[in-house]
C-alpha cells in the first residue's frame, strides 16, 4: 500500500534499491551515489512527515502495514492465552482479549485486530466488532477485577460493525455497558490508540486511567468520510472534515482528551514496526508504574473525575 504523498519518497527508495543491485565498475562510484540519494530520501521523509495534514494522518493511521493488535501481542506480551466468547451468543474475531504477562507481570489485554491480508481481514471483520465482542470485553474486565489484574487495551477500529444483525443483538447497549464497565472496574486500565480510533467502537474499550495515542493515529466520534456525507452530503469534503474534527493526536492532547503522545519512527509506524512497538511498551510500563500499587476507591474516583472534567472543558 502506497500513500499518494509518499510517492516521491518511494520513487527515490526504489532507485536506491535498484542501485544496490548494480555491480559497480571502475568508472562509476555506486556507493557514493547511493549515499547521496539516501540522504536526499531521508531529508524528504523528515520534511514530509513533519507537516502532515489531518487528512494525510488519516491515511497513515489506516496504513495496512502498521503493526496491529496481534503484532503487539507477539512482541510485548508473554504467555498470551486468548479467551473466547461472550457467554451469551458467539465469539467475535474483531475484538480479541485474554490473559498474558507484560514485563513478567500478569495482565488482561484487549484490542481490535484488523488483519493484514484479504483472508485475515475478512476473518477479523476489518476490526469492526459486533455486540458479542463488547460483551466479551465486559466479561474480561470483570475477570480482571476479580483477580486484581491491570487491563491494557489497544484500539484500532473504524468503528463498531453497523450491520442489521449487530443492531438486532443490541450493539449500542453493548457499547454503553462496556463503557460503564470501564468506569466501574477497580483495577488500572491503560489504553493506547495504535491506529484508527473510530466512534463508539473505540470508546467502548478506551475509557481508561491513562489514554495514549501513537503520533500518527486518529481518534474521532465519526470518520471524515461519514462526517462529510452528513454535513456536506458529499464524501468529497472528507479532507475538510478531517481538519474540522480535530482527530489527530496533537489536537486531542491539546484539548486534554488524551494523556500523552507516543512517538513514531520518522516515516510512520509502518516503516519500523519493532521500534514503534517498543515505544508503546515503554509508555505502558511507565503508566503501570504510576498506577501500581492502587487504591480501589481513589482509582474509580479519579477515572470518573477525568471524564467529567473533559465534558466541562469541551
Amino acid at each position: 500500500m502506497s500513500l499518494e504523498f509518499e510517492k516521491p519518497i518511494l520513487e527515490l527508495e526504489g532507485k536506491i534499491a535498484e542501485l544496490r543491485h548494480v555491480t559497480s565498475d571502475n568508472r562509476v562510484n555506486i556507493a557514493s551515489e547511493i549515499t547521496r540519494m539516501q540522504a536526499k530520501a531521508d531529508k524528504l521523509l523528515v520534511q514530509t512527515y513533519g507537516k502532515l495534514t489531518p487528512a494525510q494522518k488519516v491515511q497513515v493511521a489506516r496504513h495496512q502495514e502498521r503493526p496491529h493488535f496481534l503484532d503487539y501481542i507477539n512482541y510485548i506480551i508473554e504467555d498470551f492465552t486468548p479467551l473466547a466468547g461472550d457467554r451469551n451468543f458467539a465469539e467475535d474475531h474483531a475484538l480479541i482479549g485474554g490473559l498474558g504477562r507484560f514485563k513478567g507481570e500478569p495482565c488482561v489485554i484487549i484490542g481490535h485486530e484488523k488483519g493484514h491480508d484479504t483472508e485475515s481481514r475478512v476473518y477479523h471483520n476489518f476490526g469492526m466488532a459486533r455486540p458479542e465482542g463488547y460483551r466479551k470485553s465486559q466479561r474480561l474486565m470483570k475477570m480482571a477485577q476479580q483477580f486484581q489484574l491491570p487491563v491494557i487495551t489497544l484500539v484500532d477500529t473504524a468503528g463498531a460493525y453497523p450491520g442489521v444483525g449487530a443492531e438486532e443483538r443490541g450493539q449500542s447497549e453493548a457499547i454503553a455497558k462496556s463503557i460503564e464497565t470501564c468506569l466501574r472496574t477497580e483495577v488500572p486500565i491503560i489504553s493506547v490508540i495504535i491506529g484508527e480510533g473510530g466512534s463508539g467502537g473505540a470508546i467502548a474499550i478506551a475509557v481508561a486511567d491513562r489514554i495514549y495515542m501513537l503520533e500518527h493515529s486518529i481518534y474521532s466520534v465519526i470518520s471524515p468520510e461519514g462526517c462529510a456525507s452528513i454535513l456536506w452530503r458529499n464524501g468529497a469534503h472528507a479532507e475538510e472534515a478531517a481538519t474540522a474534527l480535530k482527530l489527530t493526536a496533537q489536537d486531542l492532547h491539546r484539548l486534554g482528551i488524551i494523556d500523552d503522545i507516543i512517538d513514531e519512527p520518522i516515516g510512520g509506524a509502518h516503516r519500523r514496526k519493532e521500534e514503534t512497538m517498543e515505544n508503546v511498551s515503554r509508555q505502558i510500563e511507565k503508566a503501570l508504574n504510576e498506577l501500581i500499587p492502587w487504591d480501589r476507591s481513589s482509582l474509580i474516583q479519579n477515572r470518573r473525575s477525568k471524564f467529567i472534567a473533559q465534558g466541562r472543558n469541551l
